[in-house]
């Protein structure tokens, strides 16, 4: 189950896919010292089984079946929710997104999280990209980045596969109606 949500975790911080002259506000420090020395040796989804704080993603990327989609070729870029970005969701949402159930629905959430591509935070643009999931995410680079209406809280935690973001938020596809749940 932490697999799938690491891979969750993957997908979500793929979604960015521009560049930005302003990303050196994002604090890389923290994606480095939480990512294990070897991280560049894993890829997405070994990363974030192997670093602190992703335990929900990975469970949910587990759930959803997109583990191997995550350990493949990519290059992918993931924007990441952590622990705490979950812990934030609505009380017994997380629960209802990982029935069988609902695995399109959680599917959907995770995959808005990645784009293709391999885009570290210095490349970031502001505009929108596409995410794996099909809809767009909004890029923005004022105050750092920002993807949506979350903010990426440690940046460049690099896979053998791509990179991720770590964000302080998990993002719903605008073609998800969570109320439906």
């Amino acid at each position: 189950m932490k697999k799938v949500i690491a891979l969750a975790m993957v997908a979500v911080i793929s979604l960015s896919a521009c560049g930005s002259d302003s990303s050196d506000a994002v604090d890389t420090t923290v994606a480095e010292a939480e990512a294990p020395a070897e991280a560049v040796a894993g890829d997405i989804v070994a990363v974030a089984s192997g670093t602190e704080g992703f335990a929900t993603l990975v469970a949910a990327v587990t759930a959803a079946g997109l583990v191997e989609t995550l350990q493949g070729a990519g290059p992918f870029t993931v924007f990441a929710p952590n622990d705490a970005a979950f812990a934030a969701l609505p009380a017994g949402l997380l629960d209802k997104l990982l029935l069988p159930e609902n695995l399109a629905v959680l599917t959907s959430i995770l995959t808005y999280h990645v784009v293709s591509g391999k885009i570290m935070s210095t490349d970031v643009m502001a505009g929108d990209a596409p995410s794996v999931e099909g809809s767009t995410i909004a890029l923005g680079t004022t105050d750092g980045v920002q993807v949506n209406d979350a903010t990426v809280i440690a940046a460049d935690v690099e896979a053998s596969n791509g990179v991720i973001h770590v964000i302080d938020k998990v993002l719903v596809p605008p073609t998800v109606d969570l109320a439906s749940l």
